[in-house]
């Protein structure tokens, strides 16, 4: 706790449509064209309610949108969180403001890379803070007061939109453009952050997270170098051989129904495999488990559960800062 007897939350801004500034209120298209940007204290300046319930450090990380962020800032941003948790023992919790398109991308590399069990939440905004019915203010409050609240702790990384309380491992957009675009799918978001001012939550992901992960980024510039290959109707192995040719370190197939894929698209797998190549097999249905078929085992396939491509890919790029022992990476891909 701060010495106000307010809980410390570091705010950490990095962009996003949450922070960008239109040209005028009805400006939801557009809004990132002249590239102009709200610092996160301008964006907290707009909700002084924030500072009833929290004592605030606030930091720009970046200011960027959420589709020039990359590999290079996830690491940065973990080291940065983890610095604070290290160095800060009356840190209770960090928010975190982002852009929507890859905000459950930073939000799960996060999960599996900040060691603490204190809260670490992000959030983001559909409509800039320039447009009418916006709705980052209500997000930034939310996001700030579900950092704060010490029944957060333990949960891993939480994103938080439109009131509700998500995980980090389970969440993903859904829609382009609406308000409630997160959500977890069938396994449902973990509770609320609600209109009386309170963090509700009603369950908790089982999957390790944060704390009781085996990562650790401290000292690491970069990440090997993963690709997604998509699956669809006539697929040859024209893209997954490309990538095999490139160097990647692994491959994540975005399979069809539970993970199989046209016959030319699957032999290009197998020949990647046969190179050394890691080759992870996910679903791109957004719900349900890929499982271990006789088939994917013989053929020395990693599934990845029931994680989205996305949520694979990351995974696979830090477990192979470890190994590419494919027996460890599917341990891993089951734990996590």
């Amino acid at each position: 706790m701060a010495s106000n007897g307010k809980p410390r939350v570091y705010v950490i801004g990095t962009g996003g449509s949450i922070s960008f500034i239109g040209s005028y209120r009805t400006d939801y298209v557009n809004y990132s064209y002249d590239n102009k940007h709200y610092t996160v204290q301008e964006l907290l300046d707009r909700v002084p309610e924030v500072l009833t319930f929290a004592d605030l450090r606030v930091e720009q990380y970046m200011n960027v949108g959420s589709t020039d962020v990359g590999p290079s800032h996830w690491i940065g941003l973990a080291n940065r969180i983890n610095q604070i948790f290290r160095e800060d023992p009356q840190a209770a919790g960090v928010a975190i403001t982002h852009g929507t398109a890859t905000m459950e991308e930073t939000a799960y590399f996060l999960n599996l890379t900040v060691k603490s069990h204190k809260p670490v939440v992000i959030t983001g905004a559909m409509r800039p803070p320039t447009g009418l019915g916006t709705d980052t203010d209500v997000n930034i409050i939310d996001c700030v007061r579900v950092a704060a609240a010490p029944q957060s702790a333990g949960r891993g990384v939480l994103a938080v939109m439109n009131n509700e309380i998500q995980a980090a491992r389970d969440v993903t957009k859904t829609n382009s453009s609406r308000l409630e675009t997160f959500r977890s799918n069938e396994l449902g978001f973990l509770g609320y952050a609600d209109s009386d001012e309170q963090a509700v939550f009603y369950r908790n992901t089982t999957k390790a997270h944060t704390l009781d992960t085996e990562f650790d980024v401290e000292g690491l510039e970069e990440l090997p170098r993963v690709d997604i290959a998509y699956a669809y109707a006539g697929a040859d192995g024209l893209v997954v051989q490309a990538l095999a040719d490139g160097g990647v370190a692994g491959i994540v197939s975005a399979g069809l129904g539970s993970g199989g894929a046209p016959p030319a698209f699957m032999s290009a797998l197998q020949a990647a495999v046969q190179r050394g190549i890691p080759v992870v097999i996910a679903t791109q249905t957004g719900n349900g488990r890929v499982m271990r078929t006789r088939r994917f085992e013989e053929m020395g396939y990693i599934v990845a559960d029931n994680l989205a491509p996305k949520k694979a890919r990351i995974l696979l790029m830090l477990a192979l800062t470890m190994t590419d022992d494919p027996v460890e990476i599917q341990r891993m891909m089951s734990t996590y």
